[in-house]
């Protein structure tokens, strides 16, 4: 019987992902100007949706040769690490477009965030799982007023492994006191599937177009557990509930 919903961030509840792609093209652009495109670097972060930004940053530092760049910043900014650095001029222009309501509200995903709402009310238990940072997902959950919906929420900050690995999830598992068959996982990026997977959870994709292409190709999920129409994720869930029952 499923007694808990847990529910990704960036990609499930607020499409973020958008946010941050342009965040890290607007910040390669400026460290390397005229010579990168915006839309390469965010048809670039497409594949890494999902992971921590030590693993993003320094894939797009090797991808776009920003190896001396990013060693020039470090020794301006007192960074300890190239790849900080880089992260430090994203986050300055991502944390813009957090401080802007409309901004953020204008990505929200209001199929999953009607969703929440609905088992919450149903009374199961909530969880976030998300491997952003609590500074950023505080922002987002209060300008969403979703903060209060949830009965515990996992962070990059409480973990030491980064999905794919299910340190997170098992994490939430002892907050909430439930097993993995009993949670149902709503998540949209391959490496979030892969943790909910491992930690023998039952997951639900509601994919977007940063991921769909990439978790059907994974075949990490049967095709009736993959939600492409974000419109049927209520529908899909329902059955998930049924079939655990």
């Amino acid at each position: 019987m499923i007694k808990a919903f847990i529910f990704d961030l960036d990609g499930t509840l607020v499409q973020t992902e958008i946010l941050k792609a342009h965040s890290y093209a607007k910040a390669v652009t400026k460290i390397k100007p005229g010579k990168i495109k915006e839309h390469d670097v965010v048809n670039a972060y497409k594949e890494l949706v999902g992971r921590s930004r030590e693993e993003v940053a320094k894939s797009l530092i090797e991808k776009f040769s920003l190896q001396e760049e990013s060693v020039n910043l470090a020794e301006e900014s007192g960074s300890d690490e190239p790849w900080e650095a880089f992260v430090n001029i994203r986050l300055d222009y991502y944390y813009e477009s957090l401080k802007i309501p409309r901004i953020v509200k204008k990505v929200e995903c209001p199929y999953s965030s009607r969703l929440l709402q609905k088992v919450k009310s149903q009374d199961y238990k909530t969880a976030l799982a998300t491997t952003s940072h609590i500074d950023e997902v505080s922002k987002v959950l209060d300008t969403l007023g979703l903060k209060d919906l949830f009965d515990f929420i996992a962070t990059r900050d409480l973990i030491k492994k980064s999905k794919p690995d299910p340190e997170i999830y098992n994490l939430v598992l002892s907050k909430l006191n439930v097993i993995p068959g009993e949670c149902i996982v709503i998540e949209d990026s391959v490496t979030g599937i892969k943790a909910a997977v491992t930690a023998g959870m039952n997951c639900v994709a509601a994919t977007n177009d940063y991921t769909r292409d990439i978790v059907i190709e994974s075949n990490l999920l049967e095709e009736k557990w993959i939600v492409n129409d974000l419109k049927q994720l209520d529908s899909v869930v329902e059955e998930m509930i049924k079939v655990n029952s």
